[in-house]
């Protein structure tokens, strides 16, 4: 193949057509550039002596199609063709394109690019060539590449090349050529990412192979070369043995018609309508005697339609406006009707109940209100404060009741860092230890409080809250513990564990994984009189008396 000089322009006629290129002997390989973790499909022998039979190609011989394709070693803006890629960032700078490309081009193609205004990923965006050969540049964003999220970074980096063919088309053209559309930054591993390219060009050309004449497939190093020469024999096959071979050396997913991925999870299932019935076919007459005004009326009245809606679907699209309007009714009713946990000093219980949509809302605004905000404060205070983790792995919330001095507490600031604390721990199972110890001689939030902190922190933390325990509980603490399972939320407080001893606490959450307030340590000595342990009043480590 041609090699780079950096100043000679290249024509499509001294560029090998992938037709036209050597074959090679599959079975002696050279394996100096084989991947570990992306194996050579060619060269694996699982499947060497299987050759297919009796399968179905997905990518079948097509002449017409490899006519089209070539593979050349060099940068692609050196090609006399109708337009190059350009591999970029989301602001078209120059720093972040395709090395050299500026360079040749000249400054007039960054000054086009300054004023795209950006472009986003897996897209594309044409300017003019300037002083390179081609006639237009097609610039375009690549995905950054992690392992947890590789099927949304395949499809992106799919876009990528059916947005630059697009654009080809679309503007009149009819050849390109494109290097690798990833970057050492974004961590796109290689050989995945040319079963991508390949496979997408393959895709597209079979739908508009009569709109382009040339695809180019461009590198600039000996590893990318070398996987390019052993993956386009799988899309492009050659011959007949090409297309056996590759038919058992494909990977298992090749994408659907336009080189995606499909998860089936997400595919859109679609059934009969639920409750069909039977229903007397009505007659074509009838509806072509009425005068056009009629018709426009009969066909707006579409109540002979609920017999084939199904009334549990129906519930969940009920009318906003609607919704509200009953939400207030029942805010006005609760306002005005005796509010019998008011009068026995429980708070106000009423108020219609959320949806989760609403509770989203309302977590989300918490959220972004405190980490706008100092609340160091607060944190002062210890009144909540992380532990480690508890016996099973789960973390740890520790609350500390004694230290929730309500008379001096500004109540909606620590709200928001409550919210703010939580956050990491309730995307996941989590634990909550609640010391009560000497907690009963202060002033405690009203369950009203508690409602709607419970509304605040959501679902997610209802889910996902394992247990509470509860150290040193008191008659008043059960009852009102009874109470909020019964009012305000039956899931969480439902979790409620009563620990009497502080070596019963250290059965679920190990004592190196708490920081314990001395005087929680000296309130278990006078409620147990030292039953069952011995308090080292120096480490406050906890031992069990013999």
């Amino acid at each position: 193949m041609p090699t780079d000089s950096g100043d000679s322009v290249v024509t499509l006629d001294q560029v090998p057509r992938w037709s036209d290129s050597e074959f090679r002997s599959y079975e002696n390989e050279d394996s100096a550039f084989q991947n570990p973790y992306f194996p050579d499909p060619l060269t694996s022998a699982s499947e060497g002596e299987n050759s297919g039979n009796g399968m179905v190609s997905r990518f079948p011989l097509d002449h017409d199609i490899n006519s089209k394709i070539y593979l050349w070693r060099g940068n692609p803006w050196n090609l006399e063709v109708d337009a190059v890629v350009n591999s970029t960032n989301e602001n078209l700078d120059e720093a972040h394109s395709s090395p050299g490309l500026h360079a040749a081009a000249g400054p007039g193609l960054a000054e086009e690019c300054a004023t795209l205004g950006g472009c986003r990923t897996g897209m594309a965006k044409v300017t003019s060539a300037y002083d390179l050969p081609a006639r237009r540049v097609i610039h375009t964003v690549g995905p950054k590449y992690a392992v947890k999220y590789h099927t949304a970074a395949e499809n992106a980096l799919s876009h990528c090349y059916r947005s630059c063919l697009e654009l080809l088309i679309d503007n009149g053209l009819q050849s390109i050529a494109t290097g690798c559309i990833y970057t050492e930054a974004k961590n796109y591993p290689r050989e995945p990412a040319a079963h991508v390219a390949i496979r997408t060009v393959r895709r597209f050309l079979e739908k508009q192979k009569d709109k382009i004449y040339a695809v180019v497939f461009c590198t600039t190093t000996a590893s990318d070369t070398e996987i390019y020469k052993r993956l386009l024999p799988l899309y492009f096959p050659r011959d007949k043995l090409e297309e056996e071979v590759a038919i058992s050396k494909l990977p298992a997913d090749v994408g659907d018609e336009n080189g995606e991925t499909v998860i089936d999870e997400r595919k859109i299932r679609i059934k009969p309508l639920p409750n069909l019935k039977k229903s007397v076919p009505r007659s074509p007459q009838a509806s072509s005697d009425l005068p056009a005004s009629d018709v426009r009326l009969a066909r707006r009245d579409s109540s002979y339609l609920d017999s084939y809606l199904d009334p549990a679907f129906m519930s969940l699209i009920k009318d906003p406006d609607q919704r509200r309007r009953e939400q207030w009714e029942k805010a006005a009713q609760a306002r005005n009707s005796w509010n019998f946990a008011k009068i026995f000093g429980y708070g106000d219980l009423g108020g219609p109940p959320l949806s989760a949509a609403e509770e989203y809302s309302l977590h989300s605004r918490y959220l972004a209100k405190a980490n706008s905000l100092n609340l160091s404060d607060i944190a002062e205070m210890k009144i909540v404060y992380r532990g480690g983790v508890d016996s099973e792995g789960r973390p740890v919330m520790v609350v500390v009741g004694a230290h929730f001095l309500l008379r001096c507490l500004d109540l909606e600031r620590f709200v928001l860092y409550v919210v703010k604390e939580f956050e990491p721990l309730i995307q996941k199972p989590y634990t909550i230890v609640y010391f009560h110890s000497a907690a009963s001689l202060q002033m405690q939030p009203d369950l009203g409080w508690m409602k709607r902190l419970e509304q605040i922190l959501g679902r997610k933390h209802q889910r996902n809250l394992h247990a509470i325990y509860v150290l040193h509980p008191t008659f008043g603490l059960k009852a009102a513990i009874f109470a909020m399972q019964l009012v305000v939320d039956d899931m969480v407080w439902k979790k409620v564990v009563y620990v009497d001893r502080l070596l019963q606490l250290f059965r679920y959450v190990p004592r190196e994984q708490l920081t314990i307030p001395d005087f929680v340590f000296q309130h278990d000595l006078e409620v147990n009189g030292g039953k069952g342990v011995i308090v080292d009043p120096r480490t406050k480590y906890v031992y069990q008396r013999p």
